[in-house]
């Protein structure tokens, strides 16, 4: 018998890139809605810590930073990296331990945009009444 098998044609294909980054994954840290964990100053530096954080099976994506959408350069700008809320705290530990995240920024909550968008709504319907009351008095004194 020999030690090594002799090389036979399969069907077997190599696994792509893609398939290789989603064996890393951890799925407890891919729940949640997509919080910003990090930022990198151009795409290279923000690659760099989207691999860290696969490295410990935290999912994540880039997005330019806002006002920053430039298409002449293409890889300068700010870049965002983004994770699901269930693995924001993993990726915090990663990047602090980097020393790549500041250590004072809070944990986003679930609710955080519906109180938010809550706040906003009644600060416009505020400026709204505020609006009708200054002209129902301004219209009174006309009359």
């Amino acid at each position: 018998m020999p030690l090594v098998q002799a090389e036979v044609e399969s069907d077997f294909e190599p696994a792509t890139e893609a398939q290789q980054k989603a064996r890393k994954i951890d799925p407890r840290y891919a729940e949640g809605e997509l919080v910003r964990v990090a930022g990198g100053r151009h795409q290279a530096e923000a690659e760099m810590i989207q691999g860290m954080l696969l490295e410990e099976g935290v999912p994540s994506i880039l997005r330019r930073s806002p006002g920053f959408d430039v298409p002449d350069f293409l890889a300068a700008g700010p870049r965002d990296v983004i994770v699901p809320l269930g693995g924001y705290q993993a990726a915090r530990e990663v990047l602090l331990q980097a020393d790549l995240a500041p250590p004072e920024a809070p944990a986003p909550q679930a609710g955080a945009d519906t109180a938010h968008a809550l706040r906003l709504t009644a600060a416009i319907g505020g400026g709204a009444a505020l609006a009708a009351l200054a002209a129902w008095a301004l219209s009174g004194l006309g009359a």
